[in-house]
Formats: structure tokens, sequence, C-alpha cells
């Protein structure tokens, strides 16, 4: 909070929590102030302090003034974003079509501002907005033992003093092989290779697949950081409205007839941020454009460990025909082991392959047969099953708390995450959240292209307090 009894005077302190969320991307580029009048409201102070505070941004060149539209985070890589597209030989002769985001410029939106509020610690509170469960949901006593297991003196000699497999480690693909077939997923070891974390294996196919200017099919809503990072590998996004079943399949029919897309990238199970399941008919018609239009489809099944070994993905449907599935243990096991995996057809795997070895070599095996172990001996199946039962728990009273407040549940609450309508903008009500230690995920994060939203994301594991919800409910009164 503003202090007078502070050294810095009020101005100075109202500049520098300004200064610091912009520095730690909480306040993205091009997002609005609060208006003068607005912030001396928020922050208990005279509309002079808050004109000098802006000021002083200004001189430091973080903001800009928009004549008759207010004070906004300065974008200050544009500049250097359509230097880039102009060195690109085909620019001059592409213009992007419609409903198409991204071409190699600025990404839709700065996609790392929630990673970067994950490292920032706003407080010691639960953060509504963490894509992850809380770290004590995650304590374990077998992950410490199967790492002491592996790092013996005789082991680490046998395998960290010279590059591990290229694929990965042996023991972990057999053991992700039999996971994938208890999902009707087949794919020998051989056609399974191990990355750093999920989103390591989703850039490793787009890398290999893809070339810039590519069309590229993706959800909308979805996940920002694939958004941003799809274009600024130079690729046009086609968002595809995500609908309870699936996506919308006639925008999909029509982006192949005029746009010819390379990739499609799909969450089938526990979509994020909607929840939502692709049903079997929904996958069926999609794998049918993918054999008609000729494009791949890669399926992100991040959440599978949560999620019903039933529930329909597209690759068990299609046997790794057109499709690769992509699966990470972030969710589930420890953050920070960045452990995942990709699997697909014999006759993409060389090819995924030399990419992964352009970028690491190969991938540390000292984790990898850690979590191999925790695997074949079935505690991390057991884990699991404690994680979603306590989930289910935690998702009860999360939405019971969100609709007391006023919330309504944009799609049927499901999974890790829920998808809530406020009635306000979500983008302004975060700042304000952050004044009060909550780091929020406004709905304008999982849209392809930037337009203001009333939608926001809740961890249901991290919002069970009810004094975020009071906190909240007073704060969407006063806007």
């Amino acid at each position: 909070m503003l202090t007078k009894a502070s050294s810095q005077s009020l101005t100075e302190q109202l500049s520098a929590r300004f200064a610091q969320r912009i520095r730690d991307r909480l306040l993205a580029p091009g997002t609005r102030l609060p208006s003068v009048r607005q912030c001396a409201l928020q922050q208990g102070v005279s509309p002079s302090t808050v004109v000098a505070a802006y000021d002083q941004l200004l001189a430091q060149g973080m903001v800009e003034a928009r004549k008759n539209r207010g004070f906004f985070v300065r974008e200050g890589r544009a500049e250097n974003a359509s230097a880039a597209q102009r060195t690109r030989p085909d620019a001059a002769h592409r213009t992007p079509a419609a409903g198409v985001a991204g071409a190699g410029g600025r990404a839709p939106i700065d996609a790392t501002a929630l990673i970067r509020g994950m490292f920032n610690t706003v407080s010691n509170k639960p953060q509504p907005g963490m894509g992850v469960l809380p770290a004590e949901w995650l304590e374990s006593a077998f992950m410490p033992v199967a790492v002491r297991k592996v790092t013996g003196t005789r082991a680490l000699q046998e395998f960290s003093l010279q590059y591990g497999e290229p694929k990965g480690d042996s023991g972990l693909r057999r053991a992700l092989s039999k996971k994938l077939a208890a999902l009707s997923v087949h794919a020998a070891p051989d056609n399974i290779i191990t990355t750093v974390g999920a989103t390591h294996a989703l850039d490793i196919a787009s890398r290999t697949l893809l070339r810039p200017g590519d069309h590229v099919m993706v959800e909308d809503p979805g996940w920002a950081v694939e958004f941003a990072r799809l274009t600024a590998l130079g690729m046009r996004l086609l968002p595809g409205p995500r609908g309870p079943d699936g996506p919308r399949l006639e925008v999909m029919a029509r982006y192949c007839e005029v746009h010819q897309p390379r990739l499609y990238v799909s969450v089938s199970v526990f979509h994020n941020p909607t929840g939502y399941c692709l049903s079997p008919g929904s996958a069926h018609r999609v794998l049918q454009l993918a054999n008609q239009h000729d494009f791949i489809i890669v399926e992100d099944d991040t959440y599978s460990h949560i999620a019903p070994e039933h529930a329909t993905r597209m690759c068990a449907l299609d046997g790794l025909q057109r499709t690769i599935h992509v699966g990470g243990f972030a969710k589930i096991l420890a953050p920070n082991w960045r452990i995942g995996f990709l699997a697909a057809h014999p006759s993409l795997i060389e090819r995924l392959l030399d990419t992964k070895l352009l970028g690491t070599l190969t991938t540390p095996a000292l984790l990898e047969k850690a979590l191999a172990l925790c695997m074949e001996q079935g505690q991390l199946r057991r884990h699991a099953e404690r994680i979603r039962i306590r989930l289910d728990a935690a998702r009860s009273r999360s939405v019971k708390l969100a609709l007391q407040a006023g919330c309504v549940f944009a799609a049927e609450p499901a999974g890790l995450f829920g998808w809530v309508d406020t009635g306000v903008d979500t983008e302004a009500l975060a700042q304000r959240m952050l004044d009060e230690g909550y780091l929020l995920a406004p709905g304008a994060l999982f849209h392809a292209q930037r337009r203001p939203s009333t939608l926001m994301r809740i961890n249901f594991a991290t919002t069970q307090d009810a004094a975020f919800w009071k906190k909240y409910a007073e704060l969407v009164r006063k806007m």
C-alpha cells in the first residue's frame, strides 16, 4: 500500500509500482493504465499525485499518452517487429487475410505476462491465475527417493559423463509407451522422443513441419504462449472458435479451402481455458478434414493425468497417422523437472529428432530415469489418483464461491480451470487485484487477436479462499 510514512513521496511510490509491474510484464505492452480519476480513487491519493506519477513514467519512456484515450504501456518492440517483417522476402507481397492473426510481427498479446507472474511473487496468497497446482499438492516422498536411487556414484559415472540417448532415456520411453497404450494411443518406444517439457515438444513439431508464412489453425480461446510462439516463428494464425464438443467445423473447413493450413494445434482433453473435452463425432470430422486437406494435427494432452482414460483423443482414433501426441508432467509431478515428450508416426520421427538435436542435443537423463522409476513402480499413477480426488473437492468449493460472488460459468466446470464471466473488463480488474496481492488470468490472454473481455480463467485449486472472492466482489461492484 502507498504510505506517507515512506521515505519516498506518494508520487514516487505510485510511479515505482507501475514501473516494476511493467518491467515484470504484469502490465503487458499496449495495456491501458487506469484513468487519472480511477487511479486516484483506487490508490487513495489526489488526482495531481497520479498525474505526476504518470509524468514520471512518460519521462522514463515506459508509457505513452494517446490523445483523448489515456496512458498506455509503451510497445517498445513494435518497431523491431516491423523491421523483422520488412526483412522477410515475401513480406511485401503478402497481406494477412481477414481473421488471421500474426505474420511475423508482435505477438497478439504479451504472452509472457502471466508466465513472469509465476516467477515474480505477487504475495503469499493463493493465486487464481496460476497454471499449475499448488506446490503443497505436488509434494511427495517418492520423488526424492527415486532421484537418490538413480544418482549413486556408479550411476552418475555411467550416464552423466557422456551425452545421453538422442531420443531420450530408453527406460522412460518404454514407460511412456505403456502409459499411452492405456489411453489407446499406440506408440512404440522408438516412436517417442523426450523433450524439455511439453512446450518444447510443441516447438519441435512446429519447427519441423512449418516454414515462415505458413498458416496454422489454433483454438480460440486458447493458450497465449502457443499463439505467441507460433507468431514469433513467422506463422499466420487462423483462430477457430472452440465449443463444448470441439472446434467450429465450418470455420475450419473454410480455412482449409482458402488458406491450405499446414497444421492444427488442439487441446482435446480438458481444454485450456474452458475445460471442454472433444466429442467422438467432432474428432472424426476433424480427422476427415485433415485427410482431405493434407494437414497435421498436434494434440497437446497436457492434462491427461487428471482426465479420464476413456476421453476422446484424435491420436487414438487416428493411430498417429496424421497426428502427433504431446504430453508432459509439469501439471501433475514437478514443474521444474521439465520433462515432456512427443509420439509420432515412424515416417516423422527422424525429422523431429533432427530438430531436437539442433536445439538441445539430448535431454538430461538423470530426471528422466527417476521419472521412469516412479512410473514403473506405480507411484505416479497413485499420486495422480490422489490429485484427481483432491481437485474434484476443490472444484466444488471454488464453483460455489464463484457463483456466490456473482460469476457466471461460460463453460461447464471441469478439469483444472474454470472459464468464468465477470461482467467487467478483466484486464482492468486484473490491475486492481494486483494491488490486493492477487494475480488474475484475464480473458484477453486467451484470444489470438487481442480484444477486451469480461471472461477470466480461474485455477480451481487456488480459488478456494473466501477472502479472494470477497475482495473480488468488492472491486467488481466499484467498476
